[in-house]
């Protein structure tokens, strides 16, 4: 009995306590909302005010300024619900910059948290509340242990990602060169398992070029940073000496970038009309970025464009310039749909970035959360369910990376009665599919990716094809 009432007891004082706060506060609240408008900046900027000193003063335990601060700042971006509105701590500001200046610590690829679709809309994607990845990037940790664009990080560890924002996520995934973690991945919603990346000082390469047979020149945009113009001015420049005759433009599984870096790209190859937009309600976010008469690839060379799901952001602002303006033959398949244009601020040390304004292509449209349609898709087709446990078997078993291991530079015969003996334990995908992934699985044990891949690339197969037979007048 002594111990229900001491029960009674302090619930009993809870209860008052509160009563007594909300004395304290509510009249001065109440007065407020029936003189103002609810949306009265200064009231509410009086109010937080009145609620952190008041929190400062009174929790049970002594808590510094700085964390209150931080924590309110982080609850009000959350409250937008848009992933790409974040506060930014002093360590983030300095990752932040590391990453647009092309150098930064970690495993290697870009990350998002998906937001869930509002009740009763639909969703041209299923759902899954983790960490997604947008696109590896290329040589990194990430790219050699063979995570994919699309792929989903469900774990970090043994933590969930489901509760956990993707700053979150980056701080866990960054860390000392040569330390390890563990991420648990999910791929084509029922292949999951672990990998093991050891971080390493990231370099983010930008451009890479060479020629093709046939005359056709190949340049591989893999992130806009404030080298990338240049870099692919070099490319062009090379291509031009070796009298190219046509042109792709590889974009596929690159997250991004500066909105200027590809603005200037985009102007080599157009030479009049608009490249990009944006629009927003504040006036002096309103711009139009409009192409210069003077181009570095004439009008002669036809231009085709690759995406993929893992193009985002200023890889959908060069595609859908050149798409919508007739410069170029977009193939692949749809893009990622980014259409929203960021600002960093400062706050002392750390700041925010903060959704500013929507991007529209050429022709007027935003693409945010629904992408690029290519003007002809072209990919791998997708699995049966047969061949999809097969190939769950094949990651799961570490086969391939196994036979790597052993064989680091295996001979095409010995390629040959692998691909026989993975068919023997059931594996019943293509042969053109096992011996491109055996290659992929040799390039990323050697730290040797071809610059392109003419013999299991299908989208660039074709590619080089319509440009070889002058087909490129729209479907």
């Amino acid at each position: 009995m002594k111990n229900k009432v001491r029960f009674l007891w302090v619930g009993t004082s809870a209860l008052f306590a509160v009563f007594l706060i909300v004395l304290t506060l509510a009249p001065a609240v109440l007065v407020q909302s029936d003189k103002t408008p609810q949306n009265d900046t200064e009231t509410f900027s009086r109010l937080f005010q009145q609620v952190f000193d008041f929190v400062k003063q009174n929790y049970v335990d002594e808590i510094d300024s700085q964390t209150l601060f931080e924590g309110a700042m982080k609850g009000m971006f959350d409250s937008l619900k848009d992933p790409y509105s974040t506060y930014l701590t002093v360590t983030d500001m300095q990752d932040l910059t590391d990453t647009t200046s092309g150098k930064f610590g970690g495993v290697g690829m870009y990350i998002t948290k998906p937001v869930a679709p509002e009740p009763g809309t639909e969703s041209v994607e299923k759902f899954y509340p983790f960490i997604r990845i947008v696109a590896p990037i290329e040589g990194t940790p990430a790219a050699k242990a063979g995570i994919n664009a699309g792929d989903y990080i469900v774990k970090i560890e043994n933590e969930s990602t489901e509760g956990m924002s993707s700053d979150d996520a980056v701080e866990k995934l960054r860390g000392t060169a040569g330390s390890s973690v563990t991420i648990t991945i999910m791929r084509n919603e029922s292949i999951v398992f672990p990998v093991t990346l050891v971080r390493a000082v990231i370099e983010v390469p930008t451009v890479k070029y060479a020629m093709m047979p046939g005359n056709i020149g190949y340049i591989r945009i893999i992130q806009f940073t404030p080298l990338t113009d240049d870099k692919v001015k070099e490319g062009i420049s090379y291509l031009k000496s070796y009298n190219y005759k046509g042109l792709v433009i590889d974009v596929r599984q690159n997250p991004g970038g500066l909105l200027t870096s590809v603005v200037e790209t985009a102007d080599f190859f157009l030479s009049e009309g608009t490249i990009v937009s944006t629009r927003s309600r504040i006036p002096s976010e309103n711009a139009v970025f409009s192409a210069t008469p003077s181009v570095l690839v004439p009008k002669e060379i036809p231009i085709v464009v690759l995406i993929d799901k893992g193009s985002a952001s200023a890889s959908e602002i060069l595609a859908g310039a050149l798409k919508d303006t007739g410069r170029a033959l977009l193939l692949g398949e749809k893009s990622y749909g980014k259409g929203s244009v960021q600002q960093v601020k400062s706050i002392g040390a750390g700041g925010f970035k903060l959704t500013m304004s929507r991007y529209y292509t050429p022709s007027g449209v935003n693409i945010d959360k629904i992408g690029i349609q290519p003007d002809k898709e072209v990919k791998e087709r997708d699995f049966t369910a047969a061949e999809n446990e097969a190939y769950k078997k094949l990651i799961q078993e570490n086969l391939i990376r196994s036979f790597v291991e052993k064989n680091p530079n295996p001979s095409g015969d010995n390629i040959i009665s692998f691909v026989a003996e993975l068919h023997q334990k059931g594996i019943s995908l293509e042969d053109r599919l096992l011996r491109r992934l055996i290659r992929n699985e040799v390039n990323r044990t050697n730290n040797a990716p071809p610059i392109f891949d003419l013999e299991f690339d299908l989208v660039l197969q074709e590619a080089v094809k319509t440009l070889q037979s002058g087909g490129l007048a729209r479907p």
